[in-house]
This record gives C-alpha cells, sequence and structure tokens, in this order.
C-alpha cells in the first residue's frame, strides 16, 4: 500500500528531472525572495496608501508605504513617506487621501480595519514618521517598542506589502510578505541589516518603507526594533539601513502615549503624555513608594537637615550640566542628520 502512495511523487520527480526548478503558486512575493505570511499572523503590520501625491511637475503621484500599530491610534512608518515634492521630510499629510489597512494579511479580502490618516510627526533624528489615525483600532494589539540597542548578529523578522523587484509595479503585494534578517551594524538613528531567510538576498524592496522590524516570542507582543529606511535595489544581500527605535522611544510615547498597564481599563493610562513632542526624551521616573519620599525619608521631610540639602543642591547642578549637555549634543544630531545623500528610499 505505501509503494502504491509514494509511487507518484516518485515518477514525478523523475520526469522533473534533477535540475527543475519548484514552482511557486499565487502571484509574486514582496519582501524579495520572503515568504507568505499565515492568514491572522502580525496584525499590527499596516498597508499606507497615499492617493494623489504632488510631483515636481505638477502633477499627482499614487504610493504606498508599510507600517505597524504602535497604539490604537498611531502607525510608525518611515519619514520619507510624507515628503514634498522637493523631498523634504514634514510633519503633515502630502497625498490628497492617506489610508491605513490593518490587520488584514489578504489585501484582496475585507478583514481588519480601513481608516483614514489625519496628521503626521517627524523624528527630528532618524528616518521615523508617527501617522495618525481619525478613529482609533482597538482589536489589534500594538507592537511594544524597544527601549534597549539591538545585538549585533541579532535575528529579526520584517512584515511588508512593498514589490518584489524595485520599479516593477506589477509586482506589488495583495499578501502580507516576511523575512528573516540579521543586525550587522548599529550607527546613532539607524540599523544595518542583512537577509538570513529564507535566503541571503531576502530583502526589502520599495513600498516596503517603515516595515516594521521585530522580535516575538511565542504569543507575546512583538518589540519594534527599526523601521524600513533605504538601501541597494532589490534584490540584493547588502546592507539595507533601518530606522531606529531604542533612541526615539521617549519621543514616541511622548506623543502616543505610554501603554495601559495589563489588565488596567482607567483612561488616563492611555492620555499621551505632556511632554513636548519635538525631541527625544527618556521614560518617566519611577513613582516613589507609598508613605516615603522621592530622595529621603525622615520625619522632618528631605529639606531639614543642612547636609541633605547641601546634597540635593549638588545633585541639581549636577543634572543641570546634564540637561545642557543633552541639549547641545541634540543640537549637534540634527546638523548631522543623514537626510540628504541617504541611498535609494524604499517607497
Amino acid at each position: 500500500m505505501l509503494l502504491v502512495v509514494l509511487l507518484p511523487a516518485v515518477l514525478a520527480g523523475l520526469l522533473a528531472g534533477p535540475g527543475a526548478p519548484a514552482r511557486a503558486a499565487g502571484p509574486p512575493p514582496a519582501i524579495a525572495n520572503g515568504q507568505d505570511v499565515p492568514p491572522g499572523r502580525y496584525g499590527f503590520a499596516v498597508k499606507l496608501t497615499m492617493t494623489g501625491i504632488p510631483t515636481p511637475g505638477g502633477g499627482r503621484r499614487d504610493s504606498s508605504c508599510t507600517g505597524a500599530l504602535v497604539a490604537p491610534r498611531w502607525v510608525i512608518t518611515a519619514g520619507h513617506c510624507f515628503k514634498t515634492s522637493q523631498g523634504a521630510h514634514v510633519s503633515r499629510l502630502v497625498a490628497r487621501l492617506t489610508t491605513a489597512t490593518a490587520g488584514r494579511t489578504d489585501l484582496t479580502g475585507t478583514a481588519g480595519h480601513r481608516v483614514e490618516v489625519v496628521a503626521v510627526r517627524q523624528s527630528p533624528t532618524t528616518d521615523v514618521a508617527l501617522a495618525k489615525l481619525a478613529r482609533p483600532i482597538t482589536d489589534i494589539t500594538p507592537v511594544r517598542l524597544s527601549r534597549t540597542p539591538p545585538r549585533i548578529g541579532a535575528i529579526v523578522r520584517l512584515a511588508g506589502y512593498g514589490l518584489t523587484v524595485d520599479d516593477d509595479e506589477s509586482s506589488l503585494a495583495t499578501r502580507l510578505q516576511t523575512g528573516q534578517f540579521k543586525v550587522v551594524s548599529l550607527a546613532r538613528g539607524y540599523v544595518g541589516m542583512t537577509g538570513h531567510a529564507p535566503r541571503a538576498t531576502t530583502s526589502p524592496c520599495a513600498h516596503d518603507s517603515g516595515g516594521p522590524y521585530f522580535t516575538q516570542r511565542g504569543d507575546e507582543a512583538a518589540v519594534l526594533v527599526s523601521v524600513v529606511s533605504h538601501g541597494p535595489s532589490c534584490p540584493h544581500a547588502r546592507v539595507d539601513l533601518s530606522g531606529r527605535i531604542d533612541t526615539i522611544a521617549g519621543w514616541i510615547t511622548g506623543i502616543v502615549g505610554r501603554p495601559a498597564p495589563s489588565g488596567s481599563r482607567s483612561p488616563a493610562a492611555a492620555r499621551p503624555s505632556a511632554r513636548p513632542s519635538g525631541r527625544p526624551s527618556g521614560p518617566a521616573p519611577s513613582p516613589p513608594a507609598a508613605g516615603g519620599s522621592a530622595l529621603v525619608s525622615g520625619d522632618e521631610g528631605p529639606g531639614a537637615d543642612p547636609a541633605v540639602r547641601t546634597a540635593l543642591a549638588a545633585i541639581v547642578i549636577a543634572g543641570f550640566g546634564g540637561v545642557l549637555a543633552l541639549v547641545l549634543g541634540n543640537r549637534r544630531r540634527r546638523r548631522s542628520h543623514p537626510r540628504s545623500g541617504v541611498r535609494r528610499h524604499r517607497r
């Protein structure tokens, strides 16, 4: 009986010959040499569709990017997905209509959500932007933000809705694609990635701009490491650069708010922080323990002891010096931000 079952497969292999290539079913994949994402996976991945983008000659064109849901009303993507016809990154919409499709692995279906984008915020330090939705998406778990630098050699995953080959719009994916990548370099605002699986030439393509590089364990929430920025034409085995997240996590949470603690129903937990949104900032300090002081404890409070006052004054002076150094460093970083002269963007 076993021979009867196996015989057709053996005959097919003999007829095909040892050098016959395997034929892939369905449309060609995006993320060159990537794989189809199973239905329902990576629901936080978002396709951003821009209709009526101004061109230098006074005309209009359509385009798209990839992104990821980082809060119920916010999508993170590449900064260059929102730029003028002269190439300047702007914190505003540039297309006549920009929509976000989330939770839809197969774009030919009707699952998930399609919501209009109503506002944009640009990162001051790297090629990253935040797009605000007209209404919240509450039934999809957003990605978490990485707050530590990615380790060189770490393996991460990318999801995207881009092309198979650059400049071939007929290869635009209708199904979310994925592949694995290796972290090979780390700069102030960017992470270098190379293809890892299914092939060494697995690489992001046009319209994968803003696609999330992330890590995930089991059913835990995905952790966002970086987003696609620019690199060589795909497919290739060279380095692609992606906008780094851990260095701007404070800027992001200052705009979108911090995620509510597990099980919390308090609206205040999702309220955006009062921090200015135009510059990076670190995580908020932990609140003091109940019944104690933030700095010292005692019946008379922190101001009663002259030694304590002296120590507090030293702390304030040191803190002021640290803030001044941070501000000057941010100014230098803004001057050197590599927004011009970058390699091919993925939009």
